[in-house]
């Protein structure tokens, strides 16, 4: 087997290490791809679609994120039905979600020519806020279903399992086991979660707070672990 592959991308040819993926090959040249669940440090899984790319002779579209590269590949990033698949991605997420703390989709959108608009009739996804521990809230409003904080609490790095998916269709959520509060699952607040959160779905209740504009000694009385406060 071949150590290396070479391919074509947007009419530039590339030599990437076999089992290389389009994402990364595209990186290569620096051809941008746009993502929202993709993360270098968590496990692609294809799941937003807005990395497809076109791949001659392929008759549906193909996420770059798990594609792999293979020898004489003529793969378009920019191709009219990439771009309005792309496009209509954003607006059906603008329409649901609250985007206003996600500056790289905002972007995404920009570049895009995506118009938030589009779809006035849909319903919009509304959960409420959950505040149930003194480190950081969700605000699932503004979750995209990435599933990168499931990756980094499972597999990718933590091995905690303190969260997955819940519901179906557009119920769907993340949630814990049985619906139970932070503090009674597995969670050990480790934060990895919110660091890859790419919406403020989840944030840290410090930073939360500042921004509802409550003093410093209100916020840390807020924050205090549980076995504190109750030591006065």
């Amino acid at each position: 087997m071949a150590d290396t592959v070479t391919l074509s991308i947007d009419d530039q040819s590339v030599t990437v290490p076999a089992g290389s993926t389009l994402l990364e090959a595209s990186r290569s040249l620096n051809i941008p791809i746009p993502t929202i669940c993709y993360h270098e440090h968590c496990t692609a899984n294809a799941l937003c679609r807005l990395c497809v790319v076109e791949v001659k002779g392929w008759r549906l579209l193909a996420p770059a994120c798990v594609a792999q590269a293979s020898e004489g590949m003529q793969v378009y990033t920019r191709s009219p039905k990439v771009e309005r698949s792309r496009r209509t991605i954003l607006e059906m997420l603008a329409s649901t979600v609250d985007l206003s703390e996600a500056p790289e989709i905002q972007e995404h959108m920009r570049e895009a020519q995506a118009d938030p608009q589009r779809f006035p009739e849909t319903k919009r996804r509304s959960p409420p806020l959950r505040d149930d521990n003194p480190m950081y809230l969700r605000d699932y409003a503004q979750c995209v279903l990435c599933w990168r904080c499931v990756q980094v609490c499972a597999e990718d790095a933590q091995y905690t399992y303190a969260i997955n998916f819940s519901g179906r269709g557009f119920d769907t959520q993340i949630s814990t086991f049985f619906d139970q509060p932070l503090p009674q699952t597995t969670c050990v607040f480790c934060g990895q979660c919110v660091g890859v959160c790419p919406t403020g779905a989840l944030k840290p209740k410090r930073e939360w707070l500042l921004e509802q504009g409550l003093p410093l000694e209100q916020i840390m009385q807020a924050t205090r672990p549980a076995h504190r406060k109750s030591r006065g």
